[in-house]
Order: structure tokens, then C-alpha cells, then sequence
């Protein structure tokens, strides 16, 4: 079958950015809940909207803006720093209020001829991302600007043709969203039980525990540098699609709620070096620089060698002093990112070195207290981790597809 492709200056579509002005938000006119939400970086990833972190203006500051405001099935592709990030502005998107930030554009479709969830799809695949490194500028800071995001090819078939595509990849996409909210569920059981236990501090026994200045007797208040027996940057390599080495972890890879092993570039690297740029099941990496600097994950069991990049930091826990599941809950939580963001220098370009993130503070419990969290969330770490496997075939089945259902070879 052959589909006509156009450039996206010739598709029907509008290219709208954000308002650049005088009123544009500084850090004063931001809340944790308000109006109209704002959207940033941690916001548009790409597997989708992520909501865990958000930033809110009020109706009089959103009333100054005159560019950027969402309507519903708009899609956002992020276009300076990350780039290529694309999320579909759905009736599934729990805000009414929504503007992009001044690191992304809005595509807004004539729906009577060009179907919304179709473009979103072709805006996934490799094809379309092959587009986008090719037109990318800046070193410092990638950018893709509106003049050359206008040269992308897009495939534009009959709008029936379009919908039937685009429902096959829907279907992918609700089976994986589905576990992304079960999920998402899992981990905040998780957050809850951990905030009950170390930080309101009622965990089994603690009528008969005494505590002074906040710390329970038998209890330490510790660095995270203090419960690792090893603290490392990562390797400097360039990501290939290409099956070329092992694994390449970056930024973008930790920023979503799950780690999706199944979109992971490879990379070079000699053999010599990979043993100790390898990582293992309980290893925590945090990003160190950007806009996402302070996020984390604990790394779960997975197929093949990974190992980190140089913007990430790993830290090994010390088991003899802190349980990695523990340490891992407090390293992904909000309290821990607000801290790096608060001690992080840079303004355009935020950074924490190691040091600055091995900082940070927790209390840890005695060793029986740390086996018994251990045994009440062992169920829902392995709920969580057949969840992740699930998504991540299923996303590698459907960006196998993607390509050729794009460029209309796959007869559906």
C-alpha cells in the first residue's frame, strides 16, 4: 500500500509554541496545585503524560497568557533539551487548565483530515525520532526548532485508513497504561507504608520505643554516603539503536514511573570496562544534572548487561547498614528531589555532584525492623516488576509494528 507523506508545513496542522513574553512564569508564580497546570519537563516523557510532579499557575497569571494554552487531542512534542517526547492531550488527561512550557511546541490537527491518535502514533515511531536527530541543533542544549520541525515527513493515508491504524496501536497503548496504573498504585502502597513506618514513625513496637528529637532509640540518622559502600559516575558513550554492547541507561530512561528495558539504546564500550560500569538488582542511580536532576530508580532484575551513563550517579547500599529496598523508596521520593533541587547549583542547567547527592539524610531503623518492611512489601515489589516486564513486551511488540504500520506495509 502506498501512503502519500508530506512535510508537517504542508500537513493540516498548526505548530504553536508557547508565550515566550514578559508574563512568562518565573519560579514565584509557581504552586504545587492551582489553576491551570503548566507543563514541564518531568511532565512530557516518552511513554506518555507523567503526573507524580506538577506545577501550577493561578486564573490571574494564566489570564496574562496569550499563546500555549492545550485544547483537547493536541499533542506536545517536547523541542529543547529532551527532545522528541510526544504526549496526546486526550480526554484521559485528569486537567482542564494545561500550558506548555517554553521547552516544547503544540500540533493541533484539522480532525476532518488528519486523525489526532494517528499522528501521535506516527510521532512515536523510529521513523519519525530517525527525523528528529537528524534536524537537531545545539550541543549544550539539543533544540528543534519550529522552521525545522516543519521539514518532518509525516504519512498522510484517507482519514479511515488513519483511524483503523491508529486503533491497533490504541490497543497496545490501553493495555499498557492499564499496568502503568496498577502500577502507579503499587508504588504509592509502597510511599505510604514507608511514610507510616520512618517518618510518622509508627511502625511494629513503636508504643514502646522511646523517642528523642525525632530519632526512635536503637535508630540513626544517617547520609545517604554513610549507607552506601560505594558511590560512582558513569561511562561516557554515545546510545545506538544497534545491538553494538550492553545496554545504555540514561536520564530520560529513569524519569518515568517504570524503567522500559525494551527502549534502552546500546552502546560501544571495551570489554575491560564493563564490569565495573555494570549494574545489578539493587543499584540506585540518580540523575546529576538538568531538569530532572534528582530522580531516581533502583534498578530490578533485568535481561543482559546495562550499565549507566556519565549524567547518572550509582549508589551501592552498604547491607550491612541500610536494606537497598529502603534506601531506594527514600531516593524516588519527592522529599529527596526536593532536597538535590534545593542544594543543586546552576540556574539554566541544574547539577548535583555526588557529593551533594550522598547528603541527603534518612533514619534507618535496626536490622529487624528493616526485615520486617522487607517481608510486607515483597509481594507488591514482585506484582511491580511482572507489570514492568509485561509493559515492556508489550511496548517492544508495538514499536516493532509501528514502523512498518506507519509506512503503510502492514495491512491491518
Amino acid at each position: 500500500m502506498n501512503w502519500n507523506f508530506v512535510s508537517l508545513d504542508e500537513a493540516p496542522l498548526e505548530i504553536l509554541d508557547g508565550d515566550r513574553g514578559k508574563n512568562y512564569p518565573n519560579q514565584n508564580d509557581f504552586s504545587d496545585q492551582g489553576y491551570c497546570l503548566f507543563l514541564s519537563a518531568t511532565n512530557v516523557t516518552k511513554n506518555g503524560f507523567r503526573f507524580r510532579s506538577c506545577q501550577f499557575i493561578t486564573e490571574q497569571k494564566d489570564d496574562l497568557l496569550r499563546k500555549g494554552k492545550l485544547k483537547r487531542n493536541d499533542i506536545v512534542v517536547t523541542t529543547r533539551g529532551t527532545i522528541g517526547n510526544v504526549v496526546h492531550y486526550n480526554e484521559s488527561v485528569p486537567f482542564d487548565n494545561v500550558r506548555i512550557n517554553s521547552g516544547m511546541v503544540v500540533i493541533r490537527t484539522d480532525e476532518e483530515k488528519l486523525y489526532a491518535p494517528f499522528l501521535y502514533a506516527y510521532l512515536r515511531s523510529s521513523s519519525f525520532l530517525k527525523q528528529v536527530h537528524q534536524l537537531r541543533s545545539g550541543v549544550a542544549q539539543p533544540q528543534l526548532p519550529i522552521r525545522d520541525m516543519k521539514l518532518i515527513k509525516i504519512p498522510l493515508p484517507g482519514l479511515d485508513e488513519q483511524k483503523r491504524v491508529a486503533g491497533y496501536v490504541e490497543k497496545y497503548d490501553s493495555l499498557i497504561e492499564n499496568n502503568s496504573r496498577r502500577i502507579h498504585l503499587l508504588e504509592e502502597s509502597t510511599r505510604l507504608l514507608y511514610k507510616e513506618w520512618f517518618v510518622r514513625l509508627r511502625f511494629p513496637g513503636h508504643e514502646h520505643v522511646k523517642v528523642t528529637d525525632g530519632v526512635p532509640a536503637g535508630w540513626e540518622k544517617l547520609s545517604i554516603k554513610d549507607c552506601c559502600r560505594k558511590i560512582s559516575y558513569g561511562y561516557t558513550a554515545s546510545s545506538s539503536k544497534e545491538a553494538v554492547g550492553p545496554k545504555l541507561l540514561r536520564i530520560t530512561d529513569i524519569v518515568p514511573s517504570s524503567i522500559n528495558w525494551g527502549r534502552i539504546p546500546y552502546c560501544a564500550i571495551e570489554d575491560k570496562y564493563i564490569d565495573k560500569y555494570k549494574l545489578h538488582e539493587g543499584d540506585i542511580v540518580v540523575a546529576r544534572t538538568g531538569a530532572t536532576v534528582g530522580y531516581a530508580k533502583r534498578i530490578t532484575s533485568h535481561k543482559g548487561d546495562v550499565i549507566y551513563a556519565s549524567y547518572l550517579v550509582r549508589f551501592i547500599a552498604d547491607l550491612e547498614v541500610i536494606d537497598d529496598v529502603i534506601l531506594g523508596i527514600f531516593m524516588e521520593s519527592d522529599e529527596f528531589k526536593s532536597f538535590v533541587k534545593a542544594h543543586a547549583g546552576g540556574a539554566a542547567q541544574p547539577n548535583a555532584n555526588a557529593q551533594i547527592l550522598g547528603s541527603a539524610k534518612l533514619l534507618v531503623p535496626p536490622k529487624n525492623i528493616q526485615t520486617i518492611f522487607r517481608e510486607y512489601i515483597y509481594d507488591i515489589l514482585e506484582q511491580k516488576r511482572m507489570l514492568e516486564n509485561k509493559s515492556s513486551i508489550l511496548a517492544e511488540a508495538r514499536d516493532i509494528l509501528l514502523p512498518r504500520l506507519m509506512n503503510g506495509d502492514l495491512v491491518i
